[in-house]
């Protein structure tokens, strides 16, 4: 892992001797990549916009074109949605939920903000649907501003990262937010899930994920022990 320290709402894996840190605050501790995706398919929140495969690959398809067309010379590719502070804002976000290591890319390299602008904008959203979801993301990094610049004096793409991590610790478990703070939580639950949707369905993350697909396998011989035990399953 990096050596710089990783907010709670991290969706990268943290090595830890004997799986627990004893005597640690939940707060103080990031998601690990399991817990992360479990929370994403879990969250009632997450299913009020959470895309199906076939959105999730048409926003792929869409923002890799994009990304084509802006490598152009004179075609700068924009947000459709957010303006330049708010973009700059998203995309420090997202890299703070999942950062690049050392086996895979950050959510900007999977192009996570730009499908997050995508899902905002899609034209084939219920237009009900899609209005609360972009008041949702707006007013979230409104919020996120204002509480910057109530405990540090300037804007949240303006802190120093260690600003930025005291914020987000405190708004990345909703269950132990202070009064308050609830409508910081909410709104990075939500962000915090559609960065997920983002890059799990990107081609970085489910490389990542060491996802085979239609591989042809000659014999079955089930699923590895060492995954069953990971994921609580050994004794099956």
């Amino acid at each position: 892992m990096k050596d710089e320290p990783e907010v709670a709402a991290s969706g990268r894996p943290v090595e830890v001797e004997g799986g627990s840190v004893a005597g640690a605050e939940p707060a103080a501790l990031p998601i690990d990549r399991r817990e992360l995706l479990r929370r994403a398919g879990s969250v009632t929140v997450a299913a009020s916009f959470a895309p199906s495969a076939a959105a999730a690959e048409a926003a792929h398809q869409h923002v890799t074109k994009q990304k084509a067309t802006a490598a152009a010379p004179g075609k700068p590719a924009a947000p459709r949605f957010f303006d330049a502070r708010e973009w700059a804002s998203v995309r420090v976000l997202c890299d703070l939920v999942i950062p690049a290591d050392e086996r895979s890319g950050s959510a900007t390299e999977a192009l996570v903000p730009e499908f997050i602008d995508y899902v905002l904008t899609d034209p084939l959203t219920d237009p009900r649907e899609r209005e609360a979801l972009q008041t949702q993301v707006r007013g979230g990094l409104a919020w996120l501003d204002r509480e910057c610049a109530a405990r540090f004096g300037h804007g949240f793409v303006d802190c120093a990262d260690g600003e930025r991590k005291a914020v987000l610790d405190s708004i990345a478990w909703p269950e132990k937010v202070r009064p308050g703070m609830e409508a910081g939580a909410s709104f990075f639950t939500l962000f915090r899930d559609l960065v997920a949707s983002g890059y799990w369905t990107s081609r970085t993350g489910t490389e990542d994920l060491r996802y085979l697909g239609n591989t042809y396998v000659a014999e079955w011989k089930g699923c590895p022990p060492e995954v069953l035990s990971r994921l609580g399953l050994g004794d099956r």
